[in-house]
């Protein structure tokens, strides 16, 4: 069983404590079997402060962490932010050299950045503090608009709820999408959350009392084997393509564009992931036309050409 560790350390906050038990610990087998063992422990056995005004005294101490397949660094406040300790750098350092995987949520990205593991690296964190955390951290490669990063050993996300983005990535990536999906069913959440941060900013307030784009986006799902070109997608709508594109913008954080390639790409990744469907096909059904477009997109996002991700991330006979 994958072991997570999640550190515990003084002024956590509460709500991102949770989230790693929260997803990964309800992730199951169809047969029930748990798929990771998720401990919470603190590097000295005791007990913590958490931001909401009460201790937590976890069962488990640094071995759990340093014994840890994915260990996971929730988010803090308070001077922790950017000074969480030489043990806990210590720690983070020692798990990136013996092959761990090393998850931040939210402002626990500014402890992984501390420790110099980012420098030259893609990672996010809370759009409130990307001032702070560039300051800094100038030789990260910060990225602010999206809900998290996945840089192979290394995963960060943005603030709060977007932790819960990045476990059920986890998932996804470790067991396939019909485990990630069953996960998010059995925890009430959206198994894939559209767009980036940006849309939560809160200088950023679309216009108030115009019709929304939801059901054309839901139109389009249904339809992203054939070209929908943003003048096709206006007029579903009943817009003009300007009014169209700021609204679309302004409540999923990105341009029409760019949401129907990622919704193309997500449905490429999970045909290839649940079923045994040529890649020509694949390619078609998801509105790539040729295998070579498939094959060129796939290998721009993600590194993989379409055979070896369908290996890499078939979910396990019984899941």
């Amino acid at each position: 069983m994958h072991r997570v560790g999640v550190l515990a350390v003084d002024g956590v906050i509460a709500f991102e404590l949770g989230i790693p038990e929260r997803i990964l610990g309800t992730t199951t087998t169809a047969d029930g079997i748990p798929l990771y063992d998720v401990r919470v422990a603190t590097v000295d056995g005791g007990p913590v402060r958490t931001s909401a005004g009460y201790r937590v005294l976890p069962e488990h101490g640094i071995d759990v962490l340093e014994r840890a397949d994915t260990l996971v660094v929730p988010a803090v406040r308070g001077p922790n932010t950017d000074d969480p300790g030489e043990a806990v750098l210590d720690l983070v350092r020692r798990a990136v050299h013996r092959g761990a995987r090393v998850v931040a949520i939210c402002t626990g990205a500014f402890t992984l950045a501390a420790t110099g593991v980012l420098d030259g690296r893609r990672a996010t964190t809370h759009w409130a503090h990307v001032d702070a955390f560039r300051a800094l951290y100038p030789q990260v490669e910060l990225d602010p608009d999206v809900l998290f990063v996945d840089d192979g050993d290394i995963l960060t996300s943005a603030g709060v709820a977007a932790g819960i983005d990045l476990c059920l990535h986890l998932v996804r990536r470790d067991h396939g999408a019909a485990v990630a999906t069953a996960t998010a069913r059995r925890n009430v959440v959206a198994p894939w959350r559209e767009g980036g941060q940006a849309q939560f900013v809160a200088s950023h307030v679309p216009d108030p009392g115009g019709p929304a784009t939801d059901a054309v986006r839901e139109w389009a799902l249904h339809r992203l084997d054939r070209p929908l070109p943003v003048e096709e997608l206006a007029a579903q709508a009943s817009m003009s393509v300007r009014t169209f594109t700021r609204r679309f913008r302004a409540e999923t954080g990105t341009s029409p564009a760019r949401w129907l390639a990622a919704r193309r790409l997500e449905l490429v990744r999970r045909l290839l992931e649940t079923t045994d469907l040529p890649v020509e096909q694949v390619a078609a059904r998801a509105g790539f036309g040729t295998t070579a477009a498939l094959r060129q997109r796939l290998h721009a996002e993600i590194g993989m050409a379409p055979l070896a991700y369908r290996r890499a991330h078939r979910a396990p006979a019984g899941a």
